[in-house]
């Protein structure tokens, strides 16, 4: 990005941020789905200016953060960054100028009153500070959703890109993507792109065509760096997906919901002298099927329920090795991502995250921020 226009656009949207709320909520509001909290003046602009529909949950905890030349308290979101600028006010994170740096199309000032516009080709307007038109659909919700506060000025002009698989025609903003969705009803038609995420994510290294997650990422490094796991592969990465979690005499089981109505078993099994190996099941269990056989454990133990029962009764050798349960099933959310030689799960309540290598051994560390 072109360093002088950086600041002279982010100066001229202080000039017009929403202040921050005199008496701003303290008090935290909590989102199991991802496990993280939003307070102060970031809960307030959060829910002031759209909630989850425009900014998505939050993705990481509140904490100093330094952009550009800021520094300051600063809060990830799937779709956004949210930023407590003090006396200036809150504001929204200049995530499309980003995103476009991250991937090297750094923009540069637009033709003008040439500028394209895609399919979108009425109720156009023109903004001289970068050259570039917004029109149509974009300019409406533009207008309509916070206009420069929220969006700042547009730095592209429409373009097509891939997101999961599809083409769709978006355009970017300093602070934002929109896209448009035409298999949408109005005015679910224009979303906001999943940039928080994104940005997260990061571009994959020289190495690796895939990204590792960002939830994951220190971990992985690390891990990588002791010559374990390798690339990660494409399409196996999965954030805060549906799971389940029982505990038994000697390990724990992870059901793990995949995509395309998939799912998986994962079985820790804790050994002599702390060390812990893994064996991961296709979920065979199906709605309608039995939920246990009604063994009889012994005294104070359970017989595993459902997809764990099944995997369990399955294999007699596990039996031996993870013993009965001790509780039933609890759900619960986790982040997973699969590599080359092997795999990375985090569960979303636990400052725990387990490496899973394909030779059946396993490994846990403490989250890596």
């Amino acid at each position: 990005m072109m360093r002088w226009m950086t600041g002279a656009l982010l100066a001229g949207t202080l000039l017009v941020s929403i202040p921050t709320a005199a008496q701003a909520q303290s008090n935290n509001r909590c989102f199991t789905q991802t496990g993280y909290c939003i307070s102060g003046p970031i809960r307030s602009y959060w829910e002031r200016n759209g909630g989850l529909p425009v900014f998505g949950y939050p993705m990481g905890p509140q904490q100093t953060t330094t952009v550009e030349t800021w520094t300051g308290p600063a809060q990830q979101f799937e779709r956004d960054r949210i930023e407590d600028h003090g006396t200036i006010g809150v504001l929204a994170g200049r995530l499309g100028a980003e995103r476009l740096e991250q991937q090297g199309r750094r923009w540069v000032q637009g033709p003008g009153a040439s500028a394209g516009t895609g399919p979108f080709g009425t109720n156009c307007r023109l903004f001289n500070e970068t050259g570039y038109k917004m029109c149509d659909l974009f300019g409406a919700y533009w207008e309509q959703n916070g206009g420069l506060a929220r969006f700042g000025y547009p730095i592209t002009a429409p373009v097509q890109e891939t997101i999961e698989g599809k083409t769709y025609w978006v355009q970017y903003f300093e602070r934002r993507r929109m896209e448009w969705h035409p298999e949408n009803a109005a005015p679910y038609n224009v979303l906001l792109g999943l940039l928080g995420n994104e940005i997260r994510a990061g571009t994959p290294s020289d190495n690796c065509s895939t990204a590792v997650m960002y939830e994951l990422k220190n971990n992985a490094a690390f891990w990588q760096s002791q010559g374990k796991l390798g690339c990660p592969l494409p399409g196996q990465d999965y954030t805060y997906v549906n799971a389940a979690r029982a505990r038994f005499e000697r390990g724990q089981m992870f059901w793990i919901q995949l995509r395309g109505g998939q799912s998986i078993v994962v079985a820790l099994i804790y050994g002599v002298n702390g060390s812990v190996t893994q064996r991961i099941f296709a979920d065979g269990w199906k709605e309608g099927d039995p939920i246990n056989t009604g063994l009889v454990p012994p005294a104070g133990l359970l017989e595993p329920n459902r997809g764990f029962g099944k995997v369990w009764r399955e294999h007699p050798e596990l039996v031996n090795a993870i013993g009965w349960a001790v509780e039933h099933e609890k759900p619960e959310n986790v982040i997973y991502q699969v590599f080359v030689r092997g795999s990375v799960l985090r569960p979303s309540n636990e400052n725990v995250v387990w490496l899973l290598n394909n030779d059946g051994s396993a490994a846990s560390d403490n989250v890596r921020w």
